[in-house]
């Protein structure tokens, strides 16, 4: 766009010029950053009056600032510098609102010195949100200028887990049996899900421990169960004892090694084998992306096989369908989006893909192989040539290995600041599988991918 800005010495009384934006969530939370105004009453995230009613009422300054585009862009335009203006709010708007800025000249004054009648308004019902008056130092020379390319946003909240909390809130608290909770983070965690009413945890463990971790976060333990058990693998083997025995219906991995977990969970004797492979996948919530993102898999099966990679597909179709995501569509990674017979997981992709079609995995599209780029990205599939439903708008990411499904979720957490749940599925009961370094946030969220996939996989959803 062409912007042509008006010097002072072709203003004229009567001039007009208008804007219109539509105001988001999001614009809120930066103006929230960049003004330090962290009104609750403003952010979609929270209740700000105490009605239980989340409002995103539009900041009333920067509905003002709305004026100072029109000013700066339009009328006078490129060169204009504000000497005073006045602000008289009417009524307020909200995220989703559309605002129309309009500026009239209504007096000019000596030394480039230039009046003008201010308001924005609400289109659709003609509401005025705030009227006033402006003077500006009007330009001297005549410009003209392309339309600036300003640096991208990305607002850096969670959105996609704020909504799985919304929808595992409501359901019952899951039973679940938590092993070796027994420093900070492991316990927070579960007594923060419990105050979510997420789940209602079991703790399995050295009570001692427990109760110094629980000293550390200054909480009590006041009705929440403990089953005494010293020794990992010991509480590992108690925790599926009680899922054996109905009273856990997940579990939650505490302080103690995967491994010792995972081989309580295989027993042969009343484990948790439900005939497909143990599997695990990261539910991914990355800034700036319309819907989650599952990559599997990234923490068990090191370099899988096409029956394992069955296994992998399938189970993360049936948690996306868990979290809500209606028909999910599956891009099976490679390196390249044609099948090379020198790439392994080239030819794997395809024969996936392949077997979708044959109903061979079901309740989602699978196609691959796909490169990264054209697996997300609309325009890398469109410049590659590819026709897919997949590409470019895919759900869940099958990587090829351990080491790509790891490097390609810690990119996602630490450079795009994704936020990360993981679960592992294939077993009787959803497995939560926490990392050290994961916030409350991530634990919450893990938790209730957990009670959403455990909720639907036995008909209470």
């Amino acid at each position: 766009m062409q912007y042509h800005n008006k010097p002072y010495d072709k203003l004229k009384v009567g001039d007009s010029a208008e804007l219109t934006r539509i105001c988001t969530e999001d614009d809120f939370f930066v103006f929230a950053s960049n003004s330090g105004n962290h009104n609750p009453l403003h952010l979609s995230t929270e209740d700000g009056d105490g009605d239980s009613v989340n409002e995103a009422i539009a900041p009333a300054m920067f509905v003002g600032a709305l004026i100072s585009a029109v000013l700066g862009n339009i009328l006078p335009g490129a060169g204009t510098l504000y000497k005073s203006q006045s602000f008289e709010f009417g009524t307020r708007a909200n995220a989703g609102d559309e605002l129309a800025a309009r500026v009239t000249v209504v007096e000019m004054r000596a030394s480039r010195e230039v009046v003008l009648d201010t308001s924005v308004i609400r289109p659709r019902d003609n509401a005025v949100i705030v009227s006033g008056s402006a003077v500006v130092i009007a330009p001297e020379k005549e410009m003209s200028f392309s339309e600036i390319e300003v640096p991208g946003l990305v607002v850096q909240r969670h959105r996609h887990f704020d909504a799985l909390l919304d929808r595992s809130r409501p359901l019952p608290p899951i039973p679940t049996a938590v092993v070796a909770p027994e420093e900070p983070n492991s316990l927070g965690g579960a007594l923060l899900a419990a105050r979510e009413t997420i789940i209602k945890p079991i703790l399995i463990g050295d009570p001692d421990k427990i109760a110094v971790a629980a000293r550390d976060l200054d909480l009590t333990l006041q009705d929440v169960e403990i089953v005494p058990v010293h020794g990992h693998l010991d509480a590992a083997n108690k925790a599926v004892d009680l899922v054996a025995d109905g009273r856990a219906e997940a579990l939650m991995k505490g302080h103690l090694h995967t491994d010792d977990l995972l081989r309580a969970a295989l027993r042969r004797d009343r484990g948790l084998r439900a005939g497909r492979r143990f599997t695990h996948v990261f539910v991914m919530d990355v800034p700036g992306q319309p819907h989650p993102l599952l990559v599997t898999d990234a923490a068990i099966n090191i370099e899988p096989d096409l029956e394992t990679k069955i296994d992998i597909t399938q189970n993360a179709i049936d948690l996306a369908i868990s979290i809500g995501i209606g028909a999910p569509k599956v891009g099976v990674l490679s390196a390249v989006e044609t099948v090379n017979p020198a790439i392994r997981s080239s030819i794997d992709a395809a024969l996936l893909s392949k077997m979708a079609e044959r109903g061979q995995i079901r309740g989602g599209l699978v196609d691959g192989p796909l490169a990264m780029d054209n697996a997300v990205s609309l325009a890398a599939a469109r410049t590659k040539g590819i026709v897919s439903e997949v590409a470019g708008r895919a759900d869940i990411l099958v990587v090829p290995n351990l080491d790509a499904g790891n490097m390609l979720a810690k990119q996602l957490t630490y450079i795009a600041h994704a936020e990360a749940a993981g679960v592992v599925l294939g077993a009787r009961v959803p497995i939560i599988l926490n990392s050290r370094a994961d916030d409350d946030k991530a634990r919450l969220a893990s938790c209730a991918v957990a009670a959403l996939h455990a909720a639907r996989m036995s008909g209470k959803i």
